[in-house]
């Protein structure tokens, strides 16, 4: 098992476990493993991390909301995977940036 995926777990674990838990360093923590595990996103997968980030976070978490005792605790784990996904796809654009900017990755000369 690659490390990436070890931290992608890791991050979708402490995402549905601080759904249910309140500590206040919750947030910090999702924001920290997102971006870690936003740096090991490969080229063929930002796009699609980045959709599903808007997704989650523009709405889409409460869809199943109104699902009776259960809606709000299926909210709750999808806005917490929502606020992972943001921060990875944000370390991702900021990765883009550098490969581009600094290492002249992928620009034409």
């Amino acid at each position: 098992m690659s490390i990436a995926r070890i931290v992608w777990i890791v991050g979708l674990l402490a995402a549905v476990v601080l759904s249910f838990v309140d500590i206040s360093h919750g947030g910090f923590i999702l924001m920290i493993l997102g971006a870690i595990s936003g740096w090991f996103v490969d080229k063929e997968h930002r796009l699609g991390l980045l959709i599903a980030a808007i997704f989650l976070m523009s709405g889409g978490a409460g869809a199943w909301g109104a699902i009776p005792e259960l809606g709000g605790h299926v909210t709750a784990i999808l806005t917490s995977i929502g606020a992972v996904l943001s921060a990875a796809g944000v370390m991702a654009v900021l990765r883009r940036l550098i490969e581009r900017l600094l290492l002249n990755k992928g620009t034409a000369n």
